[in-house]
């Protein structure tokens, strides 16, 4: 948490995090656009933030992609502001986040990004990503079966046993160790019952020695998405579950009733 603390006393990296709290996933030139400074300071500052995990960056091709990780400051949010008047605070942040909207990615899209670092190796890792033996324990009781192939669909058994046998969730990239993408299903609606469009998640395998950084980026929402709403309560349970598989034992189990939405 030191490191957090150090990452963010400096105003050029909080503009940075501003920046990429605004439009989520953006290069360095992009990034380096809203600042009077070098390219090559900008990337240090980057390097400071990315150390400390406040920033997470994925290859695309031959760019690298920078996104915010929210997750450290939410750690300093729940130990710090507990202390304290929380249901104030709470309020004001509900508040600031009506008035500036959900932060968006590249395309101007709501997105959810999460990065955690789990003590296992990346072919473990894509194991427990990939086989319902796997996802069943940690995931409440779902399965994901697919051959795991582009194009290929994904049969997704529920915890209660429900087959969702949907034609168009399918993989749309799969490097296995490194990255898995696939559509998402889009069950809930918005407003009115209008069903919402497909979004996709994409799951980011970097191999650290004795550690594997897993990136974890879901994004595709239109604004005022219920799915979004939903996930982004999910998805730091489930990936908290699947640490604990990883690198301890079965997780406590997870029921969907806990507020926690659709799975995620």
């Amino acid at each position: 948490m030191d490191e957090v603390f150090r990452a963010l006393a400096d105003p050029t990296r909080r503009r940075l995090l501003d920046s990429l709290n605004a439009r989520n996933g953006q290069t360095l030139r992009e990034l380096c656009a809203g600042l009077d400074m070098a390219r090559q300071s900008v990337s240090k500052h980057l390097a400071i933030l990315e150390q400390a995990t406040l920033v997470t960056a994925v290859w695309q091709g031959r760019e690298k992609i920078h996104y915010l990780n929210a997750v450290p400051i939410n750690e300093i949010a729940q130990r710090w502001i507990n202390r304290y008047d929380q249901a104030r605070v709470e309020a004001l942040a509900d508040l600031k986040q009506a008035l500036e909207g959900t932060p968006l990615d590249a395309s101007g899209n709501p997105a959810f990004v999460y990065t955690t670092y789990i003590r296992t190796t990346p072919e473990r890792l894509w194991q427990a990503l990939t086989e319902p033996a796997f996802t069943r324990r940690y995931w409440a009781g779902h399965t994901f079966e697919s051959d795991w192939r582009p194009g290929s669909t994904i049969v997704v058994t529920t915890g209660d046993g429900r087959i969702a046998d949907d034609p168009d969730q399918v993989v749309l990239e799969s490097d296995p160790f490194r990255r898995l993408a696939y559509t998402w299903h889009n069950k809930t609606t918005c407003d009115g019952g209008t069903p919402e469009p497909r979004s996709k998640v994409a799951f980011h395998l970097e191999d650290i020695g004795g550690l594997v950084k897993l990136t974890v980026i879901h994004d595709g929402f239109m604004p005022g998405s219920k799915v979004l709403e939903s996930i982004s309560r999910g998805w730091p349970r489930v990936l908290a579950d699947l640490k604990t598989l990883l690198e301890v034992g079965d997780p406590a189990p997870l029921t969907m009733d806990s507020g926690d939405g659709d799975a995620p």
